[in-house]
Order: structure tokens, then C-alpha cells, then sequence
């Protein structure tokens, strides 16, 4: 309700917010904590890569299915064939998303027990960036035949999978501490792909001097928010 009657207007302003606020995370906080253990640099860089193709792959599979679903159905899905196939776009999306609400939960468990610092603004990264992506998914959920309850319940267990998330990494890296840093890096590689392959674009389409100011100032809170909340850490 909270999204929809104030968040929804600005999710805009949340995509340029959530760039600056993501990528000064992992650039200026992630990877120097992941680096400056004691792991070792090519295992961590050969982990950054391999995070950077996951995302891209992922990515790539979820395109290639929307496509094949929206292929010549002129987006109307009201009736048979059309509407059965957007139920399972529904059903795939929360899948989809539970699975990344699980890793978030991880993610930022591991960067707690790294640097409670860290922990706050990784939380931080990923709720400018959730609040986007789940009015987005809330929306399609509706379009694929959800009712409005039913969609919100639903997207609130999806949700609740980063408590899961959390409460696993929280109990598991605290006796795996050498994983950490590998975990960190595969976070910020996320951060990074998705701010640089998914947000600017969007935020590329809106070219005008009046409509650039306020992105790039937004950008620029976002990384200070980030320097702030690690001050001294």
C-alpha cells in the first residue's frame, strides 16, 4: 500500500538513487573489504568475472523468455492460450524472485559478519534497488491474471525468503569466515552488472538537460550516502 500510494511516483528517482547507492558499495566498500583479507586476488577476480556472466546469463534467460511469451500475442492475455501462458510468466517471476530475495538475504549477511558498516549499506543498495524491481513485479503479476491480494501475498513470501536467506548465511559463514570475501565479491559483481547493464540504460532514454540534472545529483546523494554510513570504517 506504502509503494503504491507515495513509492510508485518516485521510482524514478529510486533507479538513479539506487546507481549511485550500488555502485559506491561495491567499488568503494565491498571489494576493498574483500580484498584486503587474505584471500587470494586472482581467485577473487576469476569470482568477479564469473559473478559478472552469471548475472549476464540469468539476464539473458529471463529476455529470452519474455519474448517467446509476448511473441505475437499482441499483449492481451484475457482469454485461453494467452492467459495460461501469463500465469506462468507470473509463477516464473516469483520463482525468480525468491531465489534472488534468498541470495540478497545471504549477501547481506555475509557483509554483516565482514563489517556491520558494510552490513548497512549493502541493506541499504538493495532496498533502492528492490523497491523498483517489486512494484514492477507486483504490476505483471497483475497482468498475468493475479488478483491484487493475491499478488501481494505472494510477493510478500517471495519477500520473506531473504529473511531465510539472511538467518543461512548468518549461521553458515560465521563458521565458513574464509568464504566471505568470495561472497562479497560475487554481491558487488551483481551490484555492478546490474546498475551498469539494467539502470543507467534506463535512465539513458530520458537525454534532456532538465531531466539529466537530477539524475546525476541523485547519483551523487547515493555515493554520499554510502561515504557517509562508512565513515571511518
Amino acid at each position: 500500500m506504502f509503494s503504491f500510494t507515495l513509492l510508485s511516483k518516485l521510482v524514478e528517482k529510486m533507479v538513479s538513487l539506487s546507481v549511485g547507492i550500488m555502485l559506491s558499495t561495491s567499488l568503494l566498500h565491498a571489494l576493498p573489504e574483500a580484498f584486503e583479507s587474505s584471500a587470494d586476488p586472482r581467485s577473487l577476480f576469476a569470482t568477479l568475472l564469473g559473478g559478472l556472466l552469471a548475472f549476464f546469463l540469468l539476464e539473458k534467460l529471463a529476455v529470452l523468455r519474455h519474448s517467446h511469451h509476448h511473441e505475437g500475442d499482441g499483449h492481451h492475455h484475457a482469454h485461453g492460450h494467452d492467459a495460461m501462458e501469463a500465469g506462468k510468466a507470473g509463477w516464473m517471476i516469483l520463482i525468480g524472485d525468491g531465489m534472488h530475495n534468498f541470495t540478497d538475504g545471504i549477501l547481506i549477511a555475509a557483509a554483516f559478519l565482514a563489517d556491520p558498516a558494510l552490513g548497512i549499506v549493502t541493506g541499504v543498495a538493495i532496498i533502492a534497488h528492490e523497491i523498483p524491481q517489486e512494484i514492477g513485479d507486483f504490476i505483471v503479476l497483475l497482468n498475468a491474471g493475479f488478483s491484487r491480494t493475491r499478488a501481494y501475498v505472494f510477493n510478500l513470501l517471495c519477500s520473506l525468503m531473504a529473511v531465510a536467506g539472511g538467518l543461512l548465511g548468518y549461521f553458515t559463514l560465521d563458521r565458513a569466515s574464509g568464504l566471505i570475501p568470495y561472497v562479497l565479491v560475487f554481491a558487488s559483481s551483481g551490484f555492478i552488472y546490474i546498475a551498469v547493464s539494467d539502470l543507467m540504460p534506463q535512465m539513458q532514454r530520458r537525454a534532456t538537460v532538465r531531466e539529466s540534472i537530477p539524475q546525476v545529483a541523485l547519483i551523487a546523494l547515493g555515493v554520499i550516502i554510502v561515504l557517509v554510513l562508512t565513515h571511518g570504517h
